[in-house]
């Protein structure tokens, strides 16, 4: 973690040295974000329910689903981009360093104006709390299902990874995840069909990122019924997530054979 932070901070101050492009890219992302709200808002100017919940929970739901995502792809989105490395023969380096793969990188080239769309998801999640009344014995909920849809998009981005030591070049299928899941988690998962919801509840674990733990905080039904029990095991599909991710990881530069040059 020590040198995970001093490579970051390192990438943070380069950064700096231009601080109108660090600025204005800081804020254009945290507009460009805000444009998913806005079609929210689009939404609710036509109704006043959207799968079930109010406007003020649907802020919630994407303001979790948002702060995880966004604070995933500031840290550690950068998984993606081990492609590069293996086409060009860099990703040899980093095997004969003291310092994990996975941590350098993530690390590698890191970019902190993604830190706007952190700062947006957060207002949004705080302006919906702040209109709704959700009581104290169910807030503790709050931060625990943020920080497993952190590790669990970590997990995505992780496993995207790994698949491109076999693949070598196709991003794009962990993007569908990554990026497809948090388009997906935005919204309720009520407005989808119950197989999809399924889908991410028993097999890739995204209703876990806000939507199964949202319910109990909420204290609302699940509309397809779904066991009660679920609303606690966001942990527990996070742990798995990691586990399952790491073990790919492993595989994946064991499987690693340089590029031949």
């Amino acid at each position: 973690m020590r040198v995970y932070l001093l490579l970051i901070w390192t990438w943070t101050r380069a950064a700096a040295r231009y601080p109108v492009s660090f600025t204005l890219m800081t804020v254009g992302g945290c507009v460009t974000a805000g444009l998913d709200v806005a079609v929210i808002w689009v939404i609710f100017a036509n109704t006043t329910t959207l799968g079930g919940l109010g406007l003020s929970e649907v802020m919630f739901l994407y303001g979790t689903a948002g702060l995880a995502f966004s604070l995933a792809d500031l840290l550690f989105s950068n998984a993606d981009r081990i492609s590069q490395h293996i086409r060009a023969g860099t990703f040899d380096a980093m095997l004969i360093r003291p310092v994990g793969t996975f941590v350098q990188i993530t690390a590698d080239r890191f970019t902190p104006h993604r830190a706007g769309r952190v700062l947006q998801a957060a207002v949004v999640l705080g302006i919906g709390l702040a209109r709704l009344d959700v009581p104290v014995t169910r807030a503790w909920m709050i931060p625990v299902m943020v920080l497993s849809g952190l590790v669990i998009f970590t997990s995505i981005w992780a496993l995207g990874g790994a698949l491109q030591f076999l693949l070598t070049d196709a991003p794009e299928i962990a993007n569908a995840f990554t990026y497809g899941g948090a388009q997906l988690t935005q919204y309720p998962l009520s407005v989808y069909g119950a197989d999809l919801v399924r889908g991410v509840t028993y097999v890739l674990p995204l209703a876990f990122v806000n939507w199964q733990p949202g319910l109990y905080v909420l204290g609302r039904e699940d509309p397809l019924g779904l066991p009660y029990w679920l609303r606690f095991l966001s942990p527990a599909a996070a742990a798995a997530m990691a586990a399952v991710a790491a073990l790919a990881w492993r595989s994946g530069v064991r499987r690693y054979r340089s590029t031949g040059s």
